[in-house]
């Protein structure tokens, strides 16, 4: 059973993995590993960005974030939803990426807070919950 509230988006993780002092870190830190988790489609893209760059360092880095967080697969539930999500976008000429397409259907479909630094894109999505833990540091300061 998922019992996660939050699925973190690949600029999350990006940001965790470059600024581990930072604040996207401080809140993963004041949570229980049950609490979050990522989508099999941001392991994708944090896979890709890996290989594209070739860097060891950076391989272990993200390596050592991604042990600490669960990985929910994308199943037909997601998949449905993103066929809804796609035709109304499409309908009211508000498409957003397709990879991010997939990755608010999957949160969507597990009634998951998305987690993101692209909230903008994101709130494109109708009923999508949407925190931003970057620019929440920043207004707190």
């Amino acid at each position: 059973m998922i019992t996660a509230r939050f699925m973190l988006d690949t600029n999350i993780i990006s940001d965790v993995v470059r600024n581990p002092a930072g604040p996207a870190a401080n809140v993963l830190q004041t949570l229980n590993r049950d609490d979050i988790c990522i989508s099999s489609i941001v392991l994708s893209e944090i896979l890709f960005g890996i290989r594209r760059r070739g860097s060891e360092r950076l391989s272990r880095l993200v390596e050592g974030v991604l042990e600490r967080i669960d990985v929910i697969a994308y199943d037909d539930v997601a998949a449905r939803r993103y066929a809804d999500i796609r035709t109304a976008l499409e309908t009211r000429g508000t498409l957003i990426g397709a990879t991010d397409l997939f990755i608010a259907a999957h949160a969507l479909a597990l009634d998951m807070v998305l987690i993101t630094n692209n909230v903008r894109e994101f709130s494109r999505v109708q009923g999508l919950q949407l925190e931003n833990w970057l620019e929440t540091a920043t207004e707190e300061q």
